[in-house]
């Protein structure tokens, strides 16, 4: 008898066998069980996760004679023509090379007559998204309402190139990528039952090649067990398919982590001196990363029971991922994830991939550590626990600041405050003279050179006029009002210059004593930084 390959030998018989799929499998056996089949069934998903398989199943389960409660006995007539793929009441379709309008239509012809035994005619049209738009027509009104003995089962991996018209007529089942673990599991009965042993190492590489195909995974393990024999190794898998090895892999991040340059360089001739692809040298080095950031925020979370639904790994490799975010903080993850996505599409489209991955390697072994400012916060204020920043204020800090300059300060400033009450706009020209004199009768007042432009608008007869009837009003009694200009540059600080010289002053003497502060200065030698702003904090 000619060899038979795995992928055909293990095929699933029974809807228990169908490995990753168990919500179709529910759904179909509950659909059996209550004689709600539908007549039309669209089963879609990636290539090798049982979309054919399943088809199969549930002809055996419809046409069984033997079977219980659906389960085919896989022994009778029918399961054995079906598995073989050449049933007279099964008709398999390949989409791919009958997809025109004519070869619809003879199908077409078929639908009519009644089976030759059993209850239904069950026709399955694989890669059906490769019909063509006369043949999905053609196929219209049948398919909306065929003969009560037929059933349509429709296989593709593309979904989206096929009509709506056709969806719609259709019920939908999506099969899902096979998880890691699961594929695994699978080839563990295999090698048991053909008396092949494998390292554990060696089925894994194997699971996590094949993508979630389980179809795919059987033929890298025939392939395997043609080169190796009967005991298969982790080494041996690595050869003959050619991937990473994932020792390499853990020997790469232990080496960014321990900033070990000659290391890194080792791994670097031995990724060439085996024939490793650079490209997917890096990109397994960025997957390899993503797990460290997921180890290490599920662990940092408590939230370690996440892992097995987020991480498709053998419990050892998890094991090794946590010792080593143990040395790394979230940040430090992050950045060197980073620079390996960079580093990724720099290997890709670099002439020499050699020296792109060494320089990625060199400049991830030599990132900075990376600390959150919380941390450095918390650190600051001494460690409380507490992560929230905390707000210091220098004591001693004079709420309000008045400098006196002259005698007749407090005498004007108290009659500029009247004078805004009634002219607002000659009170903020006002605020830049200065009391030069003042006795009974007489009230002089003078500008700085600089304020020339405010002596000008003051100095009119009418707003002179303006100002005698103001302080006459505020200071019970007339007085004959002068405006100068002091063009000498000298003279007495008016109000407004008063002010922002002592908010000056202020803002130095508050910088100095912020800058003096201890917790300023182990902030600034911690975070390496100068101070080139202050602002005031609205807490205080």
């Amino acid at each position: 008898m000619a060899y038979q390959v795995l992928a055909r030998k293990w095929r699933p018989q029974s809807f228990g066998e169908l490995m990753g799929q168990e919500h179709v499998a529910q759904t179909l056996v509950n659909a059996l069980k209550s004689s709600r089949m539908p007549h039309a069934l669209l089963f879609t998903g990636p290539r090798g996760v049982g979309k054919t398989s399943a088809a199969r199943i549930l002809a055996k389960s419809l046409r069984c004679t033997n079977a219980k409660d659906f389960v085919p006995c896989n022994e009778c007539h029918d399961c054995l023509e079906i598995t073989a793929g050449n049933a007279i009441d099964v008709i398999e379709v390949d989409g791919a090379s009958n997809n025109g309008v004519e070869n619809i239509r003879e199908l077409r012809e078929t639908i009519g007559y009644m089976p030759s035994r059993g209850k239904y005619k069950i026709y399955i049209i694989d890669e059906v998204h490769m019909l063509s738009t006369s043949a999905f027509n053609a196929l219209l009104k049948t398919l909306e309402e065929p003969p009560a003995h037929v059933i349509f089962i429709f296989a593709t991996t593309e979904p989206q190139k096929i009509p709506v018209t056709i969806l719609s007529r259709c019920q939908r089942f999506d099969f899902r990528r096979i998880p890691a673990r699961k594929v695994v599991e699978r080839l563990k009965t295999i090698i048991e039952a053909e008396g092949v042993t494998a390292e554990p190492q060696a089925l894994w590489l194997i699971g996590r090649e094949s993508e979630g195909s389980m179809r795919d995974s059987q033929s890298l393990l025939d392939q395997v067990i043609t080169f190796c024999g009967k005991n298969i190794t982790h080494d041996q898998v690595v050869d003959v398919l050619g991937l990473t090895d994932r020792t390499l892999l853990s020997q790469t991040l232990g080496a960014l982590i321990a900033r070990d340059v000659p290391t890194s360089l080792d791994i670097i001739e031995k990724v060439f001196h085996l024939g490793y692809d650079p490209k997917q040298f890096a990109q397994d080095l960025l997957h390899h990363l993503r797990n460290l950031m997921i180890v290490k925020v599920t662990v940092d979370t408590g939230k370690e029971n996440l892992q097995l639904e987020f991480l498709d790994l053998p419990d050892e490799e998890i094991t090794e991922l946590k010792k080593f975010s143990e040395n790394l903080s979230e940040e430090d993850v992050h950045l060197l994830f980073d620079m390996t996505l960079k580093g990724v599409q720099d290997v890709v489209r670099a002439q020499d991939p050699r020296i792109v991955l060494e320089m990625l390697l060199l400049r991830l072994t030599q990132a900075p550590r990376i600390t959150s400012i919380d941390k450095l916060l918390a650190q600051v204020s001494g460690g409380g626990g507490s992560l929230k920043p905390q707000t210091t204020q220098v004591k001693g800090t004079p709420a309000k600041v008045t400098v006196k300059t002259d005698i007749y300060t407090d005498k004007w400033s108290g009659l500029l405050e009247n004078i805004k009450k009634d002219k607002p706009l000659l009170a903020a020209k006002l605020e830049y003279a200065a009391i030069k004199s003042l006795d009974n009768e007489k009230l002089s007042l003078t500008f700085r050179k600089e304020q020339e432009f405010f002596y000008n608008q003051v100095s009119t007869k009418e707003v002179v006029g303006q100002l005698m009837e103001l302080v006459g009003k505020y200071w019970g009694r007339p007085y004959e009002v002068e405006v100068l200009l002091n063009k000498s540059g000298e003279g007495l600080a008016s109000p407004q210059e008063q002010k922002e010289t002592a908010a000056e002053k202020h803002i130095k003497d508050q910088r100095e004593k912020i800058e003096a502060h201890p917790l300023v200065k182990e902030a600034k030698s911690l975070l390496k930084a100068k101070i080139t702003s202050i602002k005031a904090s609205e807490d205080i």
